[in-house]
């Protein structure tokens, strides 16, 4: 009894390791389409982007781990917004009012979209924030990144999946 018990205490530290030090995997499936207004209430859909490259990363202002990647974030921003990547912050739940607040106290200026109801984070099965998703030009997820990035290296390290 002792010996399944230490086991079980084993793995949960792995698993609990894992999640934080930013697990990664390759997904190999298509992206969930989806319809989500932006901060000035545009509607965008996820298929309108087709042939692009994608990144999607779920977030809210709340969570410790987003707000250590936001500045990251924005730099991969700043560096491809003009060199064809679709770039999207996807806030979980919160108010356009928060967001902006947000925004404006720690200088971002990357493209929002508002998950209010948290379906479209549940079509993509995220278990936690922030989540990360790369997604293709065929719409085909290539990386699922879980945790934060722990630098704006390690992003641009992995668009090179998604990146012509």
């Amino acid at each position: 009894m002792l010996k399944a018990i230490r086991l079980g205490v084993l793995a949960l530290l792995l698993i609990v390791a894992g999640c934080s030090s930013g697990f990664t995997t390759q997904k190999e499936k298509p992206a969930p389409d989806f319809q989500l207004k932006t901060l000035d209430g545009q509607v965008v859909t996820l298929s309108q982007f087709r042939g692009k490259p994608v990144l999607l990363n779920f977030w809210a202002s709340w969570c410790g781990p987003c707000r250590e990647e936001m500045p990251y974030l924005q730099q991969i921003y700043n560096k491809y917004k003009d060199r064809g990547l679709v770039f999207y912050a996807i806030d979980i739940g919160e108010s356009p009012e928060t967001i902006n607040n947000f925004f404006k106290e720690n200088s971002l200026s990357m493209p929002v979209l508002l998950d209010a109801d948290k379906s479209v984070g549940q079509s993509y099965g995220i278990t936690g924030i922030p989540e990360t998703f790369l997604i293709d030009k065929n719409g085909i997820i290539r990386k699922k990144q879980i945790g934060a990035y722990p630098n704006s290296e390690a992003i641009e390290n992995d668009l090179k999946l998604i990146m012509p």
